[in-house]
């Protein structure tokens, strides 16, 4: 699905912590992922002490800056996590209305879990890069692979591949990703994209967290076929995530715009039709040529259309003679040539 460059770029409405801990939210969020014209909806599997322990001293006190200011990872990752027991059935809501649905793990006991109700992706966070057991027990599971490289040297990124490909997995994409929350457009540093493609040989997309879509929409242009963006029913509803998520009609308009930039990309093609080059120019007879008479800048001229001689052979044609009378505009043809 995400390997395969003839397919469409797959994008993928990411729902975080956009449930604010109500199903309703979750249920009516996907529908509107369905709505807005995402191909998947990805949520994630973790408990807190998935992430973190429950300590608000030192490294895990309240942050004092930032989005998330006053908030323990503990509390946050609390708030955040999405309940295990929703996820069967959202599964089956979000695929009833034709969406991919699948998550993020962030522990062996989240990836067990998934297995029991068929995950079909597995995306591993930028954060968890260096996690080789976690990508390694997923990626053994023998689904397509979704790494994003947030806060990954080259070196992280080869070793997660590398981990992959040991137990056999080979179906790998990797995310461009800028792991600031909301990201400025600077910080996007698209070029990264096809440097990655030549660099892993791997599938390449973006997972972007800046406000609008200028982002996917040139990544896609520089060959990313995965586009991932939070999405959120209204950002007035808060939570963690909402001041970098999309609202269904920005989530729209995305879409839109990364499919024109899709169908603008279309294919290698050099190819010319006949009215085209019919288009072009071509060496006509521009004034009266009397048979015997010479060829001249004068008698002959390279103008519109195209279905006369190649212009390329005025220099060979000028100081030949004509066979016969030759009138104004005639279109000129080798067999006019003594």
């Amino acid at each position: 699905m995400m390997n395969n460059t003839n397919q469409p770029v797959f994008i993928i409405a990411e729902l975080s912590a956009n449930h604010n801990n109500n199903f309703d939210i979750a249920v009516k969020t996907i529908e509107a992922m369905a709505n807005s014209g995402a191909d998947a909806v990805k949520v994630q599997t973790y408990k807190p002490e998935s992430l973190t322990i429950d300590l608000d001293t030192g490294i895990f006190a309240p942050k004092t800056e930032g989005l998330w200011k006053g908030y323990t990872p503990w509390k946050l990752y609390e708030e955040a996590a999405m309940p295990y027991k929703w996820q069967p059935k959202l599964k089956e809501i979000a695929e009833k209305l034709g969406l991919v649905f699948f998550s993020s793990p962030f522990d062996k006991e989240g990836v067990d879990f998934l297995e029991t109700i068929d995950n079909p992706i597995y995306k591993i966070a930028s954060f968890e890069i260096t996690d080789i057991p976690l990508i390694e027990y997923a990626a053994s599971k023998g689904k397509p692979m979704i790494i994003s490289t947030g806060v990954a040297q080259k070196s992280d990124i080869q070793m997660a591949l590398d981990v992959c490909k040991q137990v056999g997995n080979n179906q790998i994409t990797l995310l461009k990703c800028t792991s600031q929350y909301p990201a400025t457009i600077e910080q996007a540093n698209l070029l990264t994209i096809p440097d990655m493609k030549k660099q892993f040989g791997v599938e390449v997309g973006v997972s972007d967290h800046t406000m609008g879509n200028i982002v996917p929409t040139v990544a896609v242009s520089l060959g990313a076929t995965v586009v991932e963006k939070h999405f959120i029913l209204n950002r007035k509803l808060g939570g963690p995530d909402s001041a970098f998520s999309m609202e269904p009609n920005e989530f729209a308009e995305m879409v839109i715009n990364v499919r024109q930039a899709e169908a603008a990309l279309g294919q290698v093609n050099y190819n010319v039709s006949e009215t085209d080059q019919n288009r072009r120019r071509s060496l006509f007879v521009v004034k009266d040529i009397k048979a015997g008479e010479l060829f001249s800048e004068e008698n002959i001229r390279s103008i519109r259309p195209g279905i006369g001689l190649h212009p390329g052979y005025l220099n060979q044609i000028i100081g030949k003679h004509a066979k016969s009378n030759l009138s104004k505009g005639k279109p000129l043809e080798l067999s006019d040539i003594e």
